[in-house]
């Protein structure tokens, strides 16, 4: 088991679209792995739907701790620990 401290830098906080792109990556790339945040405000939550994720009502600059277990632990916790501090920008901005 790894922790990691994340802070959350979507100025709309963690809605309904980043908690898609989060669950899928964790469905997709890590399915046999479990992972936990952990808030001030709320008992420890297991990622494992979107809802269990919006319940959270993480908003722009609130902390919280990811706790993961399972295989590939450490690339596991840097995927998800990057997508919860990204700052999503839906339609994305084209250059």
């Amino acid at each position: 088991m790894i922790e990691k401290k994340v802070k959350i830098y979507n100025k709309a906080g963690i809605h309904c679209r980043p908690s898609s792109v989060i669950l899928t990556t964790i469905k997709s790339d890590f399915p046999d792995t479990s992972f936990t945040l952990i808030t001030d405000d709320h008992p420890p939550t297991e990622l494992n739907s979107i809802l269990s994720l919006i319940s959270l009502g993480l908003h722009y600059e609130n902390k919280a701790v990811l706790r993961v277990e399972g295989p590939n632990e450490e690339e596991a916790c840097a995927k998800i620990a990057s997508l919860l501090e990204n700052e999503f920008d839906f339609p994305p901005r084209e250059e």
